[in-house]
């Protein structure tokens, strides 16, 4: 098990460190959903309410994260290191879940940005909501890194990861939309950590006949 995390946090790294380089996936997030929502802000009368204003936040949330996971797998693609990393002795999950992580990562710290901007023009955000925002986010990062891998490998990734992903991603905003405006979040909140739990073991369980094919 020690050596197991050891593979997930040098992978998680390896990520990070990447893109602490490179530079180019975070900021285009960032400025991503800062612009989104500055645009939803002047493009919407002044009196929309808030329930329909968290629904924008999770359209701001979900496509910020649609942008993180497309370039998710780019480096291994572009170097080729994809198959060094499936032929290394370790657990091939280990690559997922590392993946998974730094994807939580990038994804947090466009939250950061933008849930104060939300709080700023449009509505207040609650501990359940705040709650539902990291329940989402785990699931986002859990099923986009399997998706954007399945994706990486076809010629027409760019259709194909939206094609997959979103559709997915429903209940993710069903459930962050629900624990931010229901009269009961707490169903919502459990509903968010069930779609985790189930849609985590079973990506981690399906990585490496998706990296083998």
């Amino acid at each position: 098990m020690s050596a197991y995390l050891g593979d997930v946090a040098a992978l998680a790294r390896k990520d990070l460190r990447l893109e602490l380089r490179a530079r180019d996936t975070l900021p285009a997030m960032l400025l991503f959903v800062l612009a989104t929502l500055v645009v939803f802000h002047f493009a919407l009368p002044a009196d929309v309410g808030d329930d329909p204003a968290y629904g924008l936040l999770w359209v701001a949330l979900v496509f910020t994260s649609l942008l993180g996971l497309a370039r998710a797998w780019v480096p291994e693609r572009e170097a080729g290191a994809l198959d060094g990393l499936v032929l290394a002795p370790s657990d091939r999950s280990a690559i997922w879940l590392g993946k998974t992580i730094a994807s939580l990562a990038f994804l947090a710290a466009a939250e950061v940005v933008a849930l104060p901007a939300f709080v700023l023009f449009f509505a207040p955000l609650d501990a359940n909501a705040l709650a539902g925002v990291v329940l989402a986010s785990v699931g986002i990062c859990a099923v986009g890194s399997l998706v954007s891998a399945m994706a990486a490998a076809s010629r027409g990734r760019e259709v194909l990861l939206p094609l997959i992903f979103l559709p997915l991603a429903i209940p993710i905003v069903v459930g962050g939309v629900g624990s931010s405006i229901s009269e009961e979040p707490a169903k919502f909140l459990a509903f968010l950590g069930l779609y985790d739990a189930v849609f985590a073991i079973l990506s981690w369980a399906a990585f490496e006949y998706v990296v083998t094919e």
